[in-house]
């Protein structure tokens, strides 16, 4: 752990603030900034409880957590609205389900004339404990975004309005998946945090991912 690290980091999740914009904030000189984040100096508490109101953290966080380790696999941390889209979905419940629900929504696609599909997922929450506990099995859903005038035959047909949401892009999450994937919500819900926004709940938008096989953006909705 490192208090640099992890002021380095926050700094990175506030949109990239520079030294010379947390120097301003904090009333000290940029090289003040530059010794913290070298671990050369620390802050007096009164300005490391100033800290932790401008990057909305606890002292422990900032003195005792590992933060920096989070983000060494991610890039474009970001808020976007995503514009409002029409889509159908899919949902298995199986020992491992991912490939099944994709590969449907995927035949549905192509049996639309559309070979490179739009596809996003999330995890199924409607399983049971004992799906889960005894016979190891969870649930997926992937959905199928609809371009323009595509219709899918028998298929019923979900609308979501626009809605903002907070975004981070994972580089070759399959690598170490049960690793990289959950950091980078932890990456993400403290981007959320530090910039003041909520996790959005609704049952009106989903929260998602979106994956070509190599790298993935994670979505979460936000307020």
């Amino acid at each position: 752990m490192s208090f640099g690290k992890n002021l380095q980091f926050l700094r990175h999740l506030r949109g990239n603030m520079t030294q010379e914009d947390l120097a301003e904030k904090m009333k000290v000189s940029r090289q003040t900034v530059s010794k913290w984040e070298l671990d050369a100096a620390q802050p007096e508490m009164d300005k490391a409880i100033e800290l932790c109101r401008l990057f909305n953290c606890s002292l422990d966080s900032l003195f005792r957590d590992d933060m920096a380790t989070w983000g060494e696999a991610y890039t474009n941390l970001r808020t976007e609205t995503v514009p409002a889209f029409r889509y159908i979905k899919h949902a298995v419940i199986s020992s491992n389900p991912e490939g099944d629900a994709i590969d449907r929504v995927f035949s549905i696609a192509r049996s639309c004339g559309v070979e490179n599909p739009r596809v996003i997922g999330w995890d199924f929450p409607n399983v049971s404990q004992e799906q889960i506990n005894v016979f190891n099995m969870h649930g997926y859903e992937a959905a199928w975004i609809l371009p323009d005038g595509v219709v899918p035959p028998g298929v019923e047909v979900y609308e979501q309005a626009a809605h903002r949401y907070a975004a981070i892009h994972i580089e070759k999450p399959f690598e170490n998946p049960f690793v990289v994937i959950p950091n980078a919500y932890k990456t993400l819900m403290e981007y959320m945090r530090v910039n003041g926004l909520a996790e959005y709940t609704g049952k009106d938008a989903i929260p998602c991912f979106e994956t070509d096989g190599e790298s993935m953006d994670v979505y979460m909705v936000c307020r």
